[in-house]
């Protein structure tokens, strides 16, 4: 299951630098605009105690942690939306993610030119926000073009649901608002809302970026952000990109350990970055666990047992007969999966179970 960040900002925020903490890949880190002209696609291990604590008991040939993609994309720039700064070519980056984790400045710096001049972050969210919108309003209009005739004179159900859809998305963005603020009840709405693959309708989470010594609490420039976003719903993560870069090149976990210390937090901010980009993308990790290998799926959120088996093989979903699950705390309790039996504890599932964060799955298939 591929899903894909990105990482937004406009140039000279961090956003390469705090790719490179994430990814083994490097993206040229820069004092200049444009430095990352190609999306660099870094695959992200997203850590577990869990998967440790269940090696631990089965001591297991070999573990597999779940993965997340995460895009360094360059920076966008006022008038992306009209071209400027590459700016098609960027926007076009971002519609092929699944989420956005936008980048702000939130640490002064003279040695580190602002791409304006100074640091504000709560301008910098609404520079992109606007070119994101301008985008979206574009489609929008170009959209309605097609289908407003037909939806108003004929008796195509279809082009008439569309239509609807399209004038609401027209009046927030009008507003200045995102796609992602407006809401639809039924399904055929949603499921046309989705396929407009507009920008601001991805999930966002605002990543601000600060000084080694608002590493823990923020400062002025979180407030002002936190301030700017409270009726959007969206998430805040405070990171020290650059502190984050300086315990990246630390060789051993003690080594990072007593740095992280030292600075006062209690785990990296890239830890907690890619935990947090991976319940934006709504999703939940099950174990398989066997002598072979302790591994965790990736599944999205509410998917039942069928859905969760296909992620292992389409051969799984298809043949389904039932699923053998093992709550966690259950495993964790008892010791193996023989003492858990034994307890009572396994569950036998069928089609309409709703699988859950940190179930141990065994699927039955016939195909």
């Amino acid at each position: 299951m591929a899903l894909q960040c990105g990482i937004v900002g406009l140039p000279n925020v961090g956003k390469s630098t705090l790719f490179n903490c994430l990814s083994n890949a490097k993206a040229q880190a820069a004092n200049f605009p444009f430095c990352t002209i190609e999306p660099n696609v870094g695959v992200i291990t997203v850590p577990d105690d869990r998967l440790n604590k269940l090696a631990g008991l089965v001591e297991p040939d070999r573990i597999v942690p779940a993965t997340v993609e995460i895009v360094d994309i360059a920076g966008l720039v006022k008038g992306a939306s009209k071209g400027e700064g590459l700016g098609n070519k960027f926007l076009a980056n971002i519609r092929e993610t699944d989420a956005i984790l936008h980048v702000l400045r939130c640490f002064d710096d003279e040695n580190v030119t602002h791409v304006d001049g100074s640091v504000d972050p709560v301008r910098d969210k609404e520079i992109i926000d606007t070119e994101l919108q301008l985008k979206d309003l574009e489609t929008i209009e170009s959209r309605i073009q097609k289908v407003q005739k037909q939806a108003q004179t004929g008796g195509d159900k279809v082009a008439r649901q569309t239509y609807e859809v399209l004038v609401r998305y027209r009046e927030a963005l009008l507003q200045g608002k995102s796609a992602r603020t407006v809401q639809f009840e039924t399904k055929d709405e949603q499921k046309i809302a989705h396929e407009l693959f507009l920008l601001t309708s991805k999930p966002v989470m605002y990543v601000c970026n600060v000084d080694e010594a608002s590493a823990v609490s923020g400062n002025r420039y979180v407030e002002q952000v936190r301030e700017a976003v409270k009726e959007e719903g969206a998430e805040i993560l405070i990171v020290a990109a650059r502190t984050e870069a300086d315990i990246a090149e630390l060789e051993t976990y003690e080594d990072r350990r007593m740095f992280l210390q030292e600075v006062g937090l209690e785990e990296s901010g890239v830890s907690r970055l890619i935990r947090a980009a991976y319940k934006l993308l709504n999703l939940e990790t099950y174990f398989t666990a066997g002598k072979m290998e302790v591994r965790a799926w990736t599944f999205h959120k509410g998917w039942k047992a069928p859905q969760c088996a296909g992620v292992i093989h389409t051969d799984f979903e298809k043949g389904f007969i039932r699923a053998e699950v093992i709550k966690y705390d259950d495993f964790i309790r008892y010791g193996s999966e023989a003492a858990v039996r034994e307890a009572g504890k396994l569950n036998v599932e069928g089609k309409e179970y709703v699988v859950e964060d940190g179930d141990i799955m065994h699927f039955r298939f016939n195909v």
